[in-house]
């Protein structure tokens, strides 16, 4: 029996457990145009827009028509280095190929969210680093301080997935073979079978589809209460000792064998000793952002990087390290006007 599911404007036919009719509904000319306002989305200054937009219509047909004749092909990227603080390569795609991506990412997100489990945060509507981190203090306090955490997360983790393995991942949901391969064309970072473009948007999301396999094995095999996941750090909550060693090598003999992936870090860890995670240094009665952040909130203020400021505050919303901060502006930037009200709000919580 056909089921019809109408998402974002779309409709999406499933036949079974599997959906089917992809392209077609995906590259319409009414798709495309939504799906350039979703790419344009703070990027109107950036040259690849501006240039894209001077012929907006004959450039969205032009695109329609390769996609329509199964013509159309991705520019090479646009590589740049940056340092997060350790470095990585960042693969930018251009302009009229980010669209096509939101194209594809309007139809599959809904097909491949409901599949998430609910404490996956990382790159989902309703998620980010707040909700990872008030989950996992949450959890902390649910337990005796005694009682232990295992932190873990994977080795090299968008240059090591395995694209077969992914694309198989795909063919579980959508059986438009169409699609999938036009989807894996996205996927593409090298010449070698493993490694997806870091700064795809659709990389987002096809890491969340990767791991969803993990999720599903702690939470329904392994039968952990309190799991938490942000992109590739995960926190399994609550253990007795014992139990997070077993855990810990179950983890790791599941990310090889079934995904081809390794754990670079892992630790078990008492409570009350908190954890580092998601930028937070969290304990159950208190909440701090990181050392480095510390560092470049100070660098940003004596440089009156308004920008970056504001963003470093937001980030620390509802920590511990607010009244730092503001002991920092009031050191070097007294004139709070500077800053938004929202900005100075936060600092006088």
């Amino acid at each position: 029996m056909a089921d019809i599911k109408v998402k974002h404007g779309l409709e999406i036919l499933r036949t079974s457990k599997r959906y089917g009719n992809l392209y077609e509904l995906a590259f319409t000319q009414d798709n495309l145009y939504l799906a350039y306002l979703d790419a344009r989305k703070g990027k109107r200054k950036k040259v690849g827009t501006y240039t894209f937009e001077k012929s907006l219509g004959s450039n969205l047909d032009s695109l329609f028509n390769e996609l329509k004749t199964q013509t159309y092909t991705p520019l090479p990227y646009r590589e740049f280095e940056v340092y997060e603080p350790k470095k990585r390569v960042i693969q930018a795609p251009e302009f009229r190929d980010l669209i096509v991506q939101h194209a594809i990412y309007r139809v599959i997100y809904n097909i491949f969210n409901s599949s998430f489990i609910d404490t996956s945060f990382a790159c989902r509507k309703n998620g980010g680093t707040h909700k990872a981190s008030n989950y996992t203090q949450k959890e902390m306090r649910t337990y005796d301080s005694d009682r232990y955490t295992l932190k873990l997360d994977i080795r090299k983790f968008f240059y090591s997935i395995d694209r077969d393995i992914l694309k198989k991942l795909f063919e579980k949901k959508i059986k438009d073979k169409k699609f999938v391969n036009l989807m894996m064309v996205f996927a593409d970072a090298n010449t070698s079978k493993v490694g997806i473009p870091i700064g795809n948007l659709l990389s987002q999301i096809y890491s969340l589809v990767y791991l969803n396999e993990l999720d599903h094995y702690v939470k329904r095999v392994l039968k952990v209460k309190s799991y938490v996941r942000y992109v590739d750090d995960f926190v399994l909550i609550g253990l007795p000792l014992e139990e997070a060693k077993i855990m810990q090598r179950k983890c790791e003999e599941f990310v090889k064998e079934k995904l081809n992936l390794e754990l670079s870090h892992w630790h078990i860890l008492k409570i009350k000793r908190g954890i580092n995670f998601v930028g937070y240094r969290t304990w159950k009665s208190a909440k701090f952002v990181r050392k480095h952040t510390l560092y470049k909130f100070k660098k940003a203020v004596i440089k009156q990087k308004i920008s970056s400021i504001v963003s470093i505050i937001g980030h620390a919303k509802g920590t511990k390290t607010l009244s730092y901060f503001k002991k920092i502006v009031e050191s070097y930037m007294p004139n709070y006007s500077l800053l938004p009200n929202r900005s100075i709000k936060c600092l006088n919580m």
